[in-house]
């Protein structure tokens, strides 16, 4: 199993695609790379703490490669705005990339430049190295399944969802 740490604006989004991805075997919603311990959602959105939403995508290599996971995150979201998705503004938002290795750091670079022809503004996607790691809280977890119905999984979530499974539909479950 493999983990990646990403940012792509709320996590609500990446949270709903990536649940329903082939080879996924857990999405945790949480915060990272700020100065702040033990954050929780609202000190988060005050954008003084420093981290980002993120969710931590587990994966089974031997289902799905890493970089099908790495290009699904640049097709979720739009790396090429500077801490803002959409309506959704401050550098808790930012698009971003927490490597634990090398090997892992040199992958999300690699697929910067193989994701940077779908865009014609440059990716500003943040990579450092994964600092601590902060759980969300339960009410973030698997948002999207929770609250189908809700305003911002209609018109937020369920248009990149549609845009996943156009590019990957093999890639997730029916």
């Amino acid at each position: 199993m493999k983990t990646f740490v990403l940012g792509g604006g709320c996590f609500w989004c990446l949270d709903a695609v990536y649940r329903q991805t082939k080879g996924v075997t857990d999405v945790v919603s949480g915060y990272t790379g700020g100065f702040m311990p033990n954050p929780d959602y609202y000190s988060v959105c005050s954008g003084m703490t420093g981290h980002a939403e993120v969710v931590a995508v587990t994966f089974d290599e031997m289902v799905i490669p890493g970089d099908v996971i790495l290009d699904m995150f640049f097709i979720s979201h739009d790396p090429t705005t500077l801490n803002r998705q959409g309506y959704d503004v401050g550098t808790q938002y930012r698009s971003s990339m927490f490597y634990t290795d090398t090997a892992q750091r040199e992958q999300f670079h690699e697929a910067i430049s193989r994701n940077q022809e779908h865009w014609s503004d440059p990716i500003v996607t943040e990579v450092t190295r994964l600092p601590d790691f902060y759980e969300a809280e339960d009410f973030h977890q698997d948002y999207y399944t929770k609250h189908p119905e809700q305003g911002y999984c209609q018109v937020i979530i369920n248009p990149k969802l549609a845009k996943a499974r156009k590019y990957y539909s093999e890639w997730l479950v029916a």
